[in-house]
């Protein structure tokens, strides 16, 4: 559906940033992502748009916390990927103006960790283990 609405779009979003906030995720086992190994979902969208600016950000943050713009009354770290310095600045602003920490990690291509990151993040909701999780953990920098 993303690649169908990205490739009727495409002349639509000459010059424009979008943010792309979901994660490839296997959901029936939450074991794998669905793209292939040495890539992200993001870069992948990103081809099918060649002329829009791609940015990673609030993938590994669950809409409840993000809701709100905190966990444990701290503000959210929301990591942020792109390739244009400039998109990247555009999108940290956005996250700071609400109040919640942005961390850049570097180039688009750091989607692929931050896709894995947010895999492991959503395995342990579902892992009877960490039933206190409830889809109301974050990933969090300390330090």
């Amino acid at each position: 559906m993303q690649e169908t609405w990205l490739a009727a779009s495409a002349r639509a979003l000459l010059l424009q940033i979008v943010i792309h906030i979901s994660n490839p995720v296997n959901f029936e086992t939450f074991d794998s992502l669905t793209v292939p190994a040495g890539t992200s979902a993001a870069e992948e969208l990103a081809k099918l748009a060649p002329n829009a600016t791609f940015v990673k950000a609030f993938n590994t943050t669950f809409a409840g916390n993000l809701a709100s713009g905190k966990i444990n009354g701290q503000p959210l770290d929301v990591f942020v990927a792109s390739d244009s310095a400039e998109a990247r600045a555009a999108v940290v602003s956005l996250i700071s103006d609400a109040d919640m920490r942005a961390i850049e990690v570097g180039g688009l291509h750091h989607a692929r960790e931050l896709e894995g990151f947010q895999l492991l993040h959503m395995a342990l909701q579902v892992n009877p283990a960490y039933e206190n999780f409830q889809w109301g953990s974050s990933i969090q920098i300390v330090g």
